[in-house]
C-alpha cells in the first residue's frame, strides 16, 4: 500500500480551506455561514469480512478495510467542501469526523464543521 493507500486530506489546490482549528492564522472571518457535514455510508464487502474475520484470528493491520476507510472519509469530506462551497464559503473552521456502525450492514462516516467567509489580513 502506498502514502496515497492510508492517507488522506484536502486537496493543495482547493478554493476551500478546512482546519481543524477555531482560526487560520494570517486570516480574519468576515462571515460565519455555519454549520456544514458531508455524509456517507459504506458498507463492507463480503470478502473483506471473511478477510478481516481471519486477520483479527492472528492480528495485524487490515489493510482492506484501512483501505476503505480513508476512501470513506474522503468522500464525506469532498461532500463537505462542496456544501460549504455552495453556501457561499471559502473555509471550514472546526472540522471533525464522526465515524459510527450504519444498522449492522455498514459505516457511517460524517465530516462536519463551521462554513466562514475568510480573508486575509492587511
Amino acid at each position: 500500500m502506498g502514502i496515497e493507500d492510508f492517507g488522506g486530506g484536502q486537496a493543495a489546490q482547493s478554493d476551500v480551506l478546512v482546519v481543524t482549528t477555531n482560526d487560520v492564522p494570517g486570516f480574519q472571518v468576515e462571515q460565519i455561514i455555519g454549520e456544514v457535514f458531508g455524509l456517507t455510508v459504506r458498507s463492507r464487502h463480503l470478502g473483506s469480512q471473511i478477510g478481516a474475520g481471519l486477520k483479527s484470528m492472528i492480528g495485524g493491520e487490515l489493510k482492506g478495510l484501512t483501505k476503505t476507510l480513508v476512501e470513506t472519509r474522503n468522500q464525506a469530506m469532498e461532500r463537505l467542501v462542496e456544501q460549504a462551497r455552495a453556501r457561499g464559503g471559502n473555509a471550514v473552521l472546526m472540522m471533525r469526523f464522526d465515524v459510527t456502525e450504519a444498522a449492522d450492514v455498514g459505516t457511517e462516516v460524517c465530516a462536519y464543521g463551521t462554513a466562514a467567509v475568510i480573508s486575509r489580513k492587511d
